[in-house]
């Protein structure tokens, strides 16, 4: 700091040592307050900084932290504040090393070559613009599912977005729960195309039934029944799902793969399975709401799945015998026809404001209806239904571009059974003179009775008939509109 100068005696540099020293000591009479630690120094030294350069003309922060005293940024080192006891070429003490950042882009030169191009980015002028594009040099995230390994043909130029794997489903639990139209199975799916957990009601109490003759194949997943590792033991596999009777501690039994997938002679004479794809409502389903009939229609799918079936006696054809009903509800989450739940609640207020579902779609930048239908195809293979040499499915909905979808997906359909809400069906009932208990074919105690917070209700009013004429009228659904829609 000291700077010797033919203008100035020895006894002035020697008084600014000593100020020196005096600024920069560590503070020790202080130091159980700072518990062990010196206190930060830059305001002492700013004043001495300023005079000294305004002085001398040639010492500055940067001298002062990297020419004079090496060790500076170490108070605790010799020499740090008192510079006599610091000698030149002396050991620094190390300083940790700060963690490296490093770049996963490739260098310019190299991302140059990869676009052809020479020189820096912005010589050449863009005559078309670039679609937003994965970048080719960072990793790609890893699918839940492997998907199979691309053919060299099929690959992609490094520039271009690869495409997506083929679509892989995966049930990875099963089990029973009770409803209140019987029991059911209900299957959690896993796929490489989204992060949702899509579900598959699977209705076929006859798997509960060790002894219980077989007149049709069991409705199972061939994932879960498959041996995922030479490691796996029985109570992982049972633990998953994959066992058959019913579960309990005198009753475990894992299954194998290919387990109830046999045709029998008399498939003939059973009904194909009733199908159901649903979308996920939290409105209608969870809190009951009669903007939409989803949650009756949820219930109402698996009322009539459950429904008992009258078939030809296989050892008597004269006679006849009641089979469990048998089928599956397809449970995609596809909140608010695929626009998810945050846009559904802003589609609410503009049709409080006087638009129909699809509008207050439009309005909002979605398409009318964005669900698509791949999954729902994936899974109903896997449970062994609807594909080629599988059973075909009789499918319940109004929806024609549903249909249109799942064929057009390899699902055969044999049969479309129409659904009508149950406030259109009492109307109907009510006019004929007919009880719509009797036709549903459950008395008069049992009416609230159902899988949802509608339940075994109905669903009325001045909103649900927009909805379903918005339906009727603007999306093609094959429903019958009523001539009286005013009485709710």
């Amino acid at each position: 700091m000291a700077h010797r100068d033919d203008h100035r005696g020895i006894e002035d540099s020697l008084a600014d040592l000593e100020l020196l020293d005096m600024l920069t000591a560590p503070a020790f009479p202080n130091a159980h307050e700072l518990k062990g630690a010196y206190k930060r120094r830059d305001a002492d030294l700013d004043p001495l900084l300023l005079a000294a350069a305004a002085s001398y003309a040639h010492v500055t922060r940067n001298h002062y932290a990297h020419d004079f005293f090496p060790a500076i940024g170490d108070p605790r080192a010799e020499g740090a504040y008192d510079w006599t006891k610091w000698q030149p070429g002396a050991a620094r003490q190390e300083r940790k090393p700060r963690l490296k950042y490093e770049s996963r882009q490739a260098p310019r030169s190299q991302r140059l070559k990869q676009l052809g191009l020479e020189g820096k980015e912005n010589d050449s002028v863009r005559t078309t613009s670039t679609p937003l594009r994965a970048a080719d040099n960072l990793p790609l995230p890893t699918p839940k599912i492997a998907p199979r390994e691309p053919s060299s043909s099929s690959a992609s130029a490094s520039t271009q977005v690869p495409p997506n794997p083929e679509l892989e489903v995966q049930c990875m639990a099963r089990t029973r729960v009770p409803t209140p139209h019987g029991p059911v199975f209900l299957h959690l799916y896993h796929n490489n195309r989204d992060k949702k957990e899509h579900l598959a009601i699977v209705v076929d109490p006859a798997q509960l039934q060790e002894d219980y003759p077989s007149l049709a194949p069991s409705i199972r997943s061939r994932t879960l029944d498959a041996i995922w590792s030479d490691s796996e033991t029985e109570m992982d596999r049972i633990t998953r799902g994959a066992y058959v009777g019913r579960l309990s501690k005198d009753s475990q039994k894992p299954s194998h793969p290919g387990v109830g997938r046999a045709v029998t002679p008399s498939l003939d004479t059973i009904p194909s399975p009733l199908i159901r794809i649903h979308s996920e409502c939290f409105t209608g389903e969870t809190i009951g709401s009669m903007r939409c009939d989803c949650g009756e229609q949820l219930d109402e799918a698996i009322r009539q799945i459950a429904l008992p079936i009258t078939v030809p006696d296989p050892s008597d054809p004269a006679r006849t015998v009641t089979i469990p009903g048998r089928g599956a509800v397809i449970y995609m989450r596809q909140e608010g026809r695929g626009i998810g739940l945050l846009s559904k609640i802003r589609a609410y207020n503009l049709q409080d404001l006087g638009h129909d579902t699809v509008t207050a779609n439009l309005l909002l930048g979605h398409q009318a209806d964005e669900r698509g239908y791949e999954i729902a195809a994936a899974i109903l293979r896997d449970l062994g239904l609807g594909a080629d040499g599988l059973e075909g499915v009789r499918l319940l909905t109004n929806n024609p571009d549903k249909m249109h979808a799942l064929e057009e997906e390899g699902i055969r359909i044999v049969e479309r059974v129409p659904m009508v809400p149950r406030s259109w069906q009492r109307r109907q009932h009510h006019k004929l003179g007919h009880d719509l208990a009797d036709a549903h074919g459950y008395g008069e105690d049992e009416r609230v009775k159902g899988a949802t917070m509608i339940g075994g209700g109905e669903v009325y009013g001045e909103d649900l008939d927009k909805y379903l004429r918005t339906k009727v009228l603007r999306m093609g659904h094959m429903l019958p509109l009523l001539s009286d829609t005013s009485d709710s």
